[in-house]
């Protein structure tokens, strides 16, 4: 009797063993879901949609449970929006759940109502709203912006369709610029709960045990953000090409590298945000002028560079000959319009100072090219070893001296040559003039 209990105890060691083995080999095939949150707290542009087009490439049903934008955005360019709902819509069509959370005195604002509006549930917090949706066509025709408010109203008027949401009211949103918020968007039916925390919206749809994943934006996806603004583009574009013409002047290589770069950066900025032909022509016609006015020497033309280029700027984001078809809100602020003035301001000082270096190198009222200051007599305002600058009517140029004898700052020099932009100088004997003078 005792073998047989013995026996039967064995018989059940090793079945409880077995199925133990097998939950372990289950847990182990079977990896535990996450829940993937990414924070969209700025403007929707080429990097936050980077960010968010990105990460959801990556997600699968068989490691995510759900994806959650963080959202508090004023919104941003429609384009970029429009890439961030069909990367949606790709996530959703795996069986993965997608989740909008606008936290408390958040906003859903603009282009990001239309990405809200994608996601399966769109929960709010205390104090939050949603919309206003309108376009804005910058620069365009009163029918063109019939014809991108009417395209964006079915646009989001489907996305709601597509979710079960009140469509009249997401219509008010394009057609009427109308903004909701946290208590009116549930009543009405266009949010799914009103919620202060990520927690407790994930559990009331029974998603709070699943561990989070926070993807926040890269230093590239910054970047991206930073020259995906058609303003910062048109006003690198201008500097560079200033910088260019002032070194013309100045002799200095150092701003001739840095106007390159920011030209480098502007035009890539114009490819990110599918800039407007008609803007990019005005800001070449603007640069132009500015490198002319390396020729011209009047200012004039300078002055006139500037302020066609800011116009250019702001025709960037135009829709002629664009893909964009307009952006939510405007992307121009009351800010960009004083930094304008302010510019045009500084161009006007830089003219004036373009003048006076033009003054430097003329000769009895006429211009006589690069051997015009030959002759000339100046100061050093530092010491000149194999180089130095010297001071000719309050413009400071570089020089060598002509015997290679180190010359002090302070020591009047007279200009013999010239090689370039650096003047070829020597030493003013005082002592024999000193002379001429006792004889």
């Amino acid at each position: 009797m005792d073998s047989a209990k013995a026996l039967l105890l064995i018989i059940v060691i090793f079945i409880l063993s077995l199925l133990l083995v097998e939950g372990i080999g289950n847990s182990v095939a079977t990896p535990q879901k996450n829940i993937v949150v990414i924070n969209l707290d700025e403007e929707i542009d080429a990097g936050s949609a980077n960010m968010i087009t990105s990460t959801l490439s990556s997600v699968s049903n068989s490691t995510t449970a759900a994806v959650v934008i963080y959202m508090n955005t004023p919104g941003g360019i429609l384009e970029n929006m429009m890439q961030m709902v069909s990367a949606i819509s790709s996530v959703e069509n795996q069986g993965i759940i997608t989740i909008t959370y606008v936290p408390v005195d958040g906003m859903a604002a603009s282009a990001g109502s239309y990405v809200a509006m994608a996601c399966d549930y769109i929960f709010m917090g205390n104090g939050s709203y949603i919309g206003p949706s309108t376009p804005i066509v910058v620069a365009g025709t009163s029918l063109e912006q019939q014809h991108t408010t009417s395209a964006m109203e079915q646009y989001m008027v489907s996305l709601a369709e597509q979710h079960g949401r009140n469509t009249t009211a997401v219509f008010s949103m394009v057609s009427n610029n109308t903004a909701y918020t946290d208590v009116e968007a549930y009543k009405i039916g266009i949010s799914n709960g009103i919620y202060n925390s990520l927690s407790e919206a994930l559990a009331s749809i029974h998603l709070q045990n699943y561990p989070l994943v926070e993807v926040y934006p890269s230093a590239y996806d910054n970047f991206l953000s930073f020259i995906g603004n058609a303003y910062v583009d048109g006003i690198f574009i201008l500097l560079g090409f200033v910088a260019i013409m002032l070194d013309i002047y100045h002799g200095s290589v150092v701003l001739t590298v840095i106007g390159i770069a920011l030209l480098v950066l502007g035009f890539l900025g114009l490819q990110l945000i599918s800039a407007s032909l008609v803007g990019v022509l005005l800001l070449i016609l603007g640069s132009v002028l500015i490198l002319l006015e390396a020729k011209m020497g009047h200012g004039f033309a300078l002055l006139s560079g500037v302020v066609i280029g800011l116009v250019g700027t702001f025709m960037l984001a135009s829709p002629y000959y664009s893909s964009n078809p307009g952006y939510s809100p405007s992307p121009f602020t009351t800010f960009d319009l004083l930094t304008s003035i302010l510019i045009v301001i500084v161009a006007g000082f830089l003219a004036f100072y373009i003048r006076r270096i033009v003054r430097t190198i003329k000769f009895r009222g006429r211009w006589t090219g690069a051997e015009s200051l030959i002759g000339r007599s100046a100061k050093a305002v530092s010491n000149i070893n194999s180089h130095g600058w010297v001071s000719v009517d309050g413009i400071e140029w570089q020089a060598k001296s002509n015997d290679g004898k180190p010359i002090n700052k302070g020591e009047p020099v007279k200009i013999v040559d010239r090689s370039g932009l650096v003047l070829i100088v020597e030493r003013t004997n005082t002592e024999e003039k000193q002379d001429l003078k006792l004889k």
